[in-house]
């Protein structure tokens, strides 16, 4: 009875605490970007041409380029966690980090603070490693949390499919409309594939890792979660041009 009281009150006080991995991430992601010469806030990075330069070394320095990390260099096999925090514009900082908190904070308190922490570092690994096989010749960077973001999304859909997501379309005039998950994520998932379908070998969205990245979450929650009770608290979500 004392060790059953003693893990229900771990428990109590890690809700109590919120999504803490979730709100750790965004902080991180938010802090590099805002150091970073991508932002254009530290003067110290130079203007102009100057600046352009800064911004390439430190995409070539901390992003993944697929023909390096498939040599299996020890810095390079470790770039795709380090890209996983850099991101190449606001607008992508902005509209991954507006996904991950909507759709991370229940991912995360049904899977738990470590769980989630290790779900999240290693799906997004094998998404950005499956864009690195697919394009082995490719000298473009890659850059950005979609990949994870992505597994976050195949999780919740698993966990939490009935769940009402307010959505805005372009194509309805950006009306606030709400649909359960599982219509809009599923909706996102065909829209990933159609533009991978398209996509050239340039720079661009790495819509393939969006979907490795989503399947994976996904088989993830349901070879983990199958067998138990589903989340059944609803959620909200933004959805529009800007997407992981």
């Amino acid at each position: 009875m004392i060790s059953r009281w003693g893990r229900a009150r771990g428990t109590m006080r890690e809700a109590a605490k919120g999504p803490a991995v979730t709100y750790g991430l965004i902080a991180l992601c938010c802090a590099i970007f805002v150091v970073s010469p991508v932002s254009g806030l530290d003067p110290s990075h130079g203007l102009g041409d100057a600046l352009l330069a800064a911004q390439e070394a430190y995409f070539e320095r901390w992003g993944v380029i697929p023909s390096d990390l498939l040599t299996a260099s020890p810095r390079a096999l470790l770039t795709p966690f380090t890209a996983l925090f850099i991101h190449g514009s606001w607008l992508h900082l902005l509209g991954n980090m507006l996904f991950l908190y909507v759709f991370g904070t229940p991912a995360e308190e049904r899977m738990g603070r470590a769980e989630f922490a290790l779900f999240y570092l290693i799906a997004g690994y094998v998404a950005l490693l499956a864009y690195a096989v697919a394009n082995a010749e490719s000298a473009q960077t890659l850059v950005g949390a979609s990949g994870a973001i992505s597994a976050v999304l195949g999780a919740f859909l698993f966990l939490l499919p009935k769940a009402r997501v307010t959505s805005l379309f372009p194509f309805l005039f950006f009306l606030p409309l709400r649909f359960p998950a599982w219509v809009v994520l599923i909706f996102w998932f065909v829209l990933q594939w159609l533009a991978a379908r398209n996509a050239g070998s340039g720079p661009g969205v790495a819509y393939l890792a969006h979907l490795v990245g989503f399947s994976a979450g996904f088989l993830y929650a349901w070879g983990r979660f199958g067998g138990g009770t589903r989340v059944r608290t609803s959620a909200a979500a933004t959805e529009g041009e800007s997407q992981p």
